[in-house]
């Protein structure tokens, strides 16, 4: 098992786009944008609860991918008519990713709903029947310049606000890995409802680490390599195993058992927690969205420990598979009790 990814330079995307790309995720991966998606989406969170306890059962993946798209896109500036229907096609891309077949049609078909809403958005806030929020990430979208001084066509800037929407959303295949995990280690989840930022964001790293997203990614080298005396030549595709790397027995004790306190005494390396791709985040095959994931795991993990609720039975079982891999079931829970403590913090937060 490699103890560390070597680094596979992806083909290059037209320098517009990099730019573009840049731009436009800055302003949800900055630190302040970051505290302020997660503050949306925990009021989205904190609201959709409300309403648990009178319902028959709960399917956590569908609420979350729920409130996670009210979230990013009141963060984002993207008014919403039908948050469940965007959020169903949102989780579709999403999960028709590398896959062919009905996933990957179904998958197609739903981006080609989202890219004419969006473009209709973009065209409406030009004609002035829609405001934008100044500074928001669709306001920022309506008014970019390209290097020849064009505004980008409804599409494109479609394409982009789709860029920043749609990794939010895809959070909630681990708010379902949460509910899998504080179901099989009950001291885990005493310990997440204290008030304790460490443990939170440890809690994040580890599930981030024990289950699994996507169990490998895949990237052609761009010039002739040599990783540990192998030669690889250009053109060469190369597998990077998430799963193996985050589960090597060489860089961590006992792993396949769920443990957040080995992230507590410092956070990981950047090559030795691979979840969301390796290498370095603006030039390799890295999540951008990887600071958002761990804050919103950190915000949701604790909000959900603090839940009462019955868990029936079900199908829990977790493929691997199936990419990208998820619990079968969704994580289906019954009889949700909200704490007094839990409506008191909402309100508060409201």
């Amino acid at each position: 098992m490699n103890r560390s990814v070597p680094r596979v330079r992806l083909p290059v995307r037209r320098k517009a786009h990099r730019v573009r790309k840049g731009t436009f995720l800055s302003l949800l991966t900055g630190p302040e944008a970051v505290a302020g998606l997660v503050e949306r989406v925990t009021a989205a969170w904190d609201e959709a609860v409300e309403s648990w306890p009178g319902r028959p059962s709960v399917v956590l993946f569908d609420e979350a991918s729920r409130v996670l798209t009210r979230g990013v896109c009141q963060r984002a500036g993207v008014p919403l008519d039908d948050a469940g229907s965007i959020a169903r096609d949102l989780v579709a891309m999403v999960d028709g990713f590398a896959t062919p077949g009905p996933r990957h049609w179904r998958a197609r078909r739903a981006r080609a709903r989202c890219e004419a809403w969006l473009g209709r958005l973009v065209e409406d806030v030009r004609e002035g029947t829609v405001t934008a929020p100044a500074g928001s990430v669709l306001d920022v979208v309506v008014r970019h310049r390209d290097a020849d001084g064009g505004s980008l066509d409804p599409h494109t800037a479609a394409v982009e606000l789709l860029n920043v929407i749609r990794p939010t959303v895809a959070v909630c295949w681990f708010v379902a890995y949460a509910g899998h995990a504080l179901r099989a280690s009950p001291d885990v989840r005493e310990r997440l409802r204290e008030d304790d930022a460490a443990c939170a964001v440890a809690f994040a790293h580890e599930l981030r680490r024990f289950y699994p997203f996507a169990p490998f990614l895949g990237g052609r080298a761009v010039t002739d390599l040599e990783w540990r005396g192998e030669p690889i030549p250009s053109g060469t595709l190369i597998l990077l195993d998430l799963y193996g790397q985050n589960h090597d027995p060489d860089l961590r004790d006992e792993p396949y058992a769920f443990h957040p306190d080995r992230f507590l005494d410092r956070p990981p390396h950047r090559d030795e927690l691979v979840p969301q791709g390796g290498g370095d985040r603006t030039a390799g095959h890295r999540c951008p969205g990887e600071d958002i994931t761990i804050a919103l795991l950190a915000a949701l993990g604790p909000r959900l420990a603090r839940l009462e609720y019955d868990v029936p039975e079900q199908d829990l079982r977790i493929p691997l598979n199936r990419m990208p891999s998820r619990v079968r079931s969704g994580f289906v829970i019954e009889s949700v009790r909200v704490p007094a403590a839990v409506h008191g913090a909402a309100r508060a937060a409201g």
